[in-house]
């Protein structure tokens, strides 16, 4: 990694050790839980959109399924909460595998489509077992434990996904800068030109898929113990849409513009909480607004503008 990235993830670890005895009350402290646990989701998915090119609208449903599986393990087989939640990744990454190839042999709206579909199905499925998963009214989450020690404050919960997202950010980049990163980014420009330069091209947009539902999942049983209590709107099509403007708000193919696309749009909805009703209305004038004016995202946009001005 060059230095201005080192630069960037030295910030970052920075500001995370600072924080939390900086803000007023346990407020910002749980809102900036939040923001880290959709920032490391988003980091993953933007490898799967921004990097490798692959449009997901159901990326919800891998959300789902992790805080499904880490709140019905536990409490109706008794599983351990880590067991619950490795399990839920695997089935996760399982399932993202078996879809993946047929998927991603389509392109455009096609694609699109079929990722909506693929996360609708999933909604429904989690809706319609109301014997487990205690259908549209959700179901509690037991705590998480690790080690007999039960994490249950939100300082602590800030260090865990603090700590989660100084590692994924530490992952993203360094794959990124790997060959198998070059190998997204290749397939990304062209697909044709990235084959004739021996790219398997399908193999590599199966692996990113199984990564970023894996990631997906492991922080949907995260958020699913932090908050203690799950319903479907988990895996629903406008939380979907959701972490995609993050995604595009933040910048495409930029992993610290996933943080920055994280933070905006979680703080948003609180911003606008005396307007209810208006948050799905602002995130798509906020979208629109950024595609027209800013459509490669907010961080590579104002990197780009300053790069330019340093080299005068």
């Amino acid at each position: 990694m060059n230095k201005r990235i080192y630069f960037g993830l030295y910030g970052l670890i920075v500001i995370l050790l600072v924080l939390p005895f900086v803000v007023p009350n346990n407020f910002y402290l749980d809102l900036a839980v939040r923001m880290a646990i959709n920032a490391i989701i988003v980091i993953g998915l933007n490898l799967l959109i921004g990097f490798a090119g692959q449009i997901s609208l159901g990326h919800a449903g891998f959300l789902g399924i992790g805080a499904y599986a880490s709140a019905v393990l536990p409490m109706h087989f008794g599983w351990h909460p880590v067991t619950a939640m490795l399990t839920g990744a695997l089935a996760s990454a399982l399932l993202a595998a078996l879809v993946a190839k047929p998927i991603f042999k389509l392109k455009g709206h096609y694609l699109a489509m079929a990722t909506l579909g693929l996360g609708i199905i999933i909604n429904i499925a989690l809706r319609n077992e109301a014997q487990w998963t205690g259908g549209p009214d959700g179901m509690p989450v037991l705590p998480m434990a690790l080690f007999g020690f039960e994490i249950g404050s939100d300082r602590q919960w800030y260090w865990v996904v603090a700590a989660l997202l100084v590692l994924t950010v530490w992952g993203s980049l360094n794959l990124i800068d790997s060959p198998f990163g070059r190998a997204l980014r290749a397939l990304h420009g062209s697909e044709v030109a990235s084959q004739v330069v021996g790219v398997n091209v399908a193999r590599y947009k199966v692996s990113i898929f199984v990564l970023s539902a894996f990631s997906a999942s492991i922080m949907g049983s995260i958020s699913a113990h932090y908050i203690g209590f799950i319903s479907p709107n988990f895996a629903d099509f406008f939380h979907s849409i959701e972490l995609v403007t993050m995604v595009v708000i933040g910048g495409m193919a930029s992993v610290y513009g996933s943080i920055v696309g994280a933070v905006l749009l979680t703080a948003l909805p609180q911003a606008l909480a005396t307007f209810e009703g208006w948050e799905t209305v602002a995130f798509g004038a906020i979208l629109m607004l950024c595609m027209i004016f800013m459509p490669r995202g907010l961080v590579p946009t104002l990197a780009a503008r300053f790069s330019k001005g340093d080299d005068k």
